[in-house]
């Protein structure tokens, strides 16, 4: 997994502009909700790139590339980080916790489980 530094584009009185991605095919965007303590992934996928950004709240986010050991990241409001292919993570919310995830690569609409691969052993449990 990288964390990206999130760096402000344009800023004046109205408020401030921050360019995410550029430069990229994004082929989904998907909002997701977390309770308190909500597990989501325990999954790896073998094509897709996944961009992930912190709307609110905090997580736990657990990845393991193989023949790397486990890491753990927490991240909160304004972090912005990705998920590269056959990266393993899981996601635990440490309070309600809401994010934006942009995707390059099957994971999208109809295609949603098409290059999803459950993990035999989860990274959260």
């Amino acid at each position: 997994m990288k964390k990206y530094k999130v760096m402000v584009s344009f800023k004046d009185e109205r408020g401030f502009i921050v360019d995410l991605l550029e430069n990229e095919k994004i082929e989904a965007v998907t909002y997701l909700t977390f309770t308190k303590n909500a597990i989501r992934g325990n999954h790896f996928h073998k094509e897709t790139i996944q961009w992930c950004f912190v709307v609110s709240g905090k997580l736990l986010v657990r990845t393991q590339k193989p023949g790397v050991p486990v890491k753990d990241y927490r991240m909160k409001k304004g972090d912005f980080f990705v998920d590269e292919p056959m990266e393993a993570h899981a996601f635990k919310a440490l309070e309600p916790t809401e994010i934006m995830v942009f995707t390059k690569g099957p994971r999208g609409g109809k295609e949603y489980e098409t290059d999803t691969y459950r993990l035999d052993k989860p990274l959260i449990g």
